[in-house]
């Protein structure tokens, strides 16, 4: 009977290391200075390494003897990174100690299918962590990283990975965003009649800009409930492809907004959410074109329900009661006294 050979990395003294090739990087950190790998894998010790080596604390090295059925960490991480990474997701095919960091092709909406990569890393040895799902990334910013935890690792686990990762067709994505012609409508009396100065507009200009989307038109309105409908109806007209309605969705009875929302033509309305700042946020669609309404909150906080829809209806998301809910697990804002969002809780889950 044969006996199958299985191995890890043979541990040798320095002193025998001399013409022996290394079956791992050796990391080498100087504060300040330096943190990478002094020696590569692949490495074959001269007589002068030993001193070096010695200063690096080794006084032993992992020489690799590979048995059937054995597959080295990094071609392990090299095949992971390439089932797991879906549309939009690149990665460096020379992995980093073992590691593979998964990137975003172009900015966009990161998408995660966060059952796939729980059941992923439920698969002894595997190592995969992530951002966040449904947030905006940044072209080559890193999304992922993955690699398996041993040195060596059977197939067999590998391949159990694997296999999760193809049935969910890549665990991550990144869809690109749109930058729709949007039509704005600022609601209330006060405004229309010049009572008061219009805040909404110079904000949601900005928050515009930032998602590449372009202003074409601003109409002001009072709270009427035909007027703001119409307004909705000339924006469609004029080729609006994204439409905010700001103001006029709390509960007051002046507040008219939502209904002339509905008025209008809207669909798969849903009104309200769990986040907070945004509770009182409407979306709907008009054959297609998404409608947002805002509550007043948008003018008073600098990230609210507007920052985190915003990506997902760009990247041609339709918005559903079931997406809002969801919302609520990470849906509250701290109300820091120096918000750095989104370098913070708020949104994520």
């Amino acid at each position: 009977m044969t006996t199958k050979h299985k191995s890890s990395a043979t541990t040798i003294p320095l002193d025998q290391a001399v013409g022996k090739v290394l079956a791992h990087d050796i990391t080498e950190i100087r504060p300040g200075q330096f943190k990478g790998a002094a020696f590569k894998k692949g490495h074959i010790v001269r007589e002068k390494d030993l001193s070096h080596l010695r200063r690096l604390g080794k006084e032993h090295l992992f020489v690799l003897h590979m048995g059937p059925g054995e597959i080295h960490e990094d071609e392990a991480a090299l095949r992971l990174a390439k089932v797991m990474s879906g549309p939009g997701v690149v990665f460096d095919p020379a992995p980093s100690e073992g590691k593979i960091a998964l990137k975003a092709a172009h900015r966009g909406l990161l998408k995660v299918t966060v059952e796939s990569l729980l059941e992923l890393n439920l698969v002894p040895h595997m190592c995969c962590s992530s951002r966040h799902n449904n947030i905006l990334v940044e072209k080559g910013e890193i999304i992922a990283s993955t690699r398996v935890i041993p040195l060596i690792i059977d197939e067999k686990p590998l391949d159990a990975a694997i296999s999760v990762a193809e049935q969910a067709g890549g665990i991550f994505s990144v869809k690109k965003l749109s930058g729709p012609q949007t039509g704005l409508i600022i609601t209330g009396s006060e405004v229309y009649k010049g009572l008061i100065d219009d805040k909404f507009a110079p904000i949601i200009r900005k928050k515009l800009q930032f998602f590449g989307c372009t202003l074409t038109e601003t109409l002001f309105s009072p709270d009427d409930e035909e007027r703001i409908a119409d307004g909705i109806k000339a924006l469609l007209k004029n080729g609006a492809k994204l439409i905010i309605v700001a103001g006029g969705m709390s509960v007051d009875p002046d507040d008219v907004s939502r209904m002339a929302i509905a008025r209008a033509g809207a669909v798969d309305v849903v009104y309200g959410t769990p986040v907070l700042p945004g509770a009182m946020f409407l979306y709907g669609r008009i054959n297609g074109t998404p409608i947002l309404g805002l509550p007043a909150c948008v003018l008073y906080y600098k990230a609210t329900i507007l920052d985190l829809i915003m990506p997902r209806v760009l990247a041609g998301e339709v918005i559903t009661r079931r997406d809002l809910a969801s919302m609520g697990h990470g849906g509250l804002c701290l109300n820091c006294e120096q918000c750095r969002y989104p370098v913070c809780p708020f949104g994520k889950k």
